[in-house]
């Protein structure tokens, strides 16, 4: 393309040659500047329409604003109703959470009803809406609060199951021969030696020689040693001044201060000591004061038949 320019009075002219990319060039950045013109006219023109009130100009920012609250809006609302359900999923969990309590806090000897929220409540759907941010904010707070009770009575649960576990496995509860019968019982008898009554401390487990002998709980052996009157003997303290002795042995498969746990193999059946035949003497002993120890055997069976 070539352009010719000349003056007013045709004296001088010159000649301008444009090639095809000089022409594109030309053009976009005429198009550039003239939206750049618009874009200013445009914004000049809303600003001082709005400022003087111009009718239309404020209509058209009425309904700008209101679309782009609207959005705004639906999008807040969105993600309430989408924290409104996590929200119930919550709620349904802290009441697994709360009946999972009240069944084992009875275990734990502690009252169901500490893990009872409050009252109930229900009723026909009349109507239902949005929650607005207080009250999901309330709500979440009110199940802070509570999942902190929560927590708080559970680790009471927990500390009271683990003492009683502990408890129960330093309780002789386990028979120490599983393959004998009862002899004598505890009590007074007529001594097989002399003929006279005579105080019988323990129990009697007729077995074979040689059948094993298990620790009835966990506990820390304090005696091995053969007695003139008990034979290969040995006891166990389980704690609470609480003793176990197992007498009569043939063979002794523990030591002095050997720390053993419920069920434990300590010994093998014997004849030695004061005895007539193969068996095994069992006692119990609190505070040194000889026990029943069937009272500790059947608390075990009790227990069984209540679960």
């Amino acid at each position: 393309m070539h352009l010719i320019i000349t003056d007013a009075w045709l004296a001088k002219s010159r000649a301008i040659h444009l090639r095809g990319t000089h022409l594109v060039v030309a053009l976009l950045c005429s198009a550039l500047v003239l939206m750049l013109l618009a874009l200013g006219l445009y914004h000049w023109v809303f600003l001082k329409g709005a400022r003087e009130g111009w009718p239309v100009v404020g209509s058209v920012l009425r309904w700008v604003v209101k679309d782009e609250f609207d959005q705004r809006d639906r999008a807040v609302r969105d993600n309430i109703d989408l924290m409104a359900q996590k929200l119930g999923d919550m709620q349904a969990k802290m009441l697994q959470l709360e009946s999972l309590g009240e069944r084992v806090s009875g275990l734990a000897g502690i009252n169901p009803a500490e893990f009872k929220s409050k009252a109930g409540a229900g009723g026909p759907l009349v109507t239902s809406r949005s929650f607005t941010m207080d009250e999901l904010g309330d709500t979440l707070r009110q199940l802070e609060t509570l999942g902190a009770q929560r927590t708080d009575l559970l680790t009471v649960v927990e500390s009271r199951l683990l003492d009683q576990t502990v408890r129960n496995m330093t309780v002789p509860t386990q028979q120490p021969v599983s393959s004998g019968s009862l002899g004598s019982s505890f009590g007074w008898r007529i001594d097989p030696f002399t003929g006279r009554s005579a105080l019988h401390t323990g129990l009697d487990y007729q077995a074979a020689h040689g059948a094993p002998v298990v620790s009835a709980a966990g506990g820390v052996v304090v005696t091995q040693e053969a007695h003139p009157e008990y034979g290969h003997m040995v006891e166990v303290d389980h704690g609470q001044d609480l003793v176990t002795r197992y007498a009569h042995l043939s063979r002794v498969l523990v030591k002095k201060g050997d720390l053993i746990k419920r069920g434990q193999k300590i010994g093998e059946v014997g004849n030695s000591g004061r005895s007539t035949g193969s068996h095994l003497h069992f006692e119990v002993a609190v505070r040194g004061v000889p026990q029943d120890p069937q009272k500790f055997l059947k608390a075990t069976t009790q227990l069984a038949k209540a679960r």
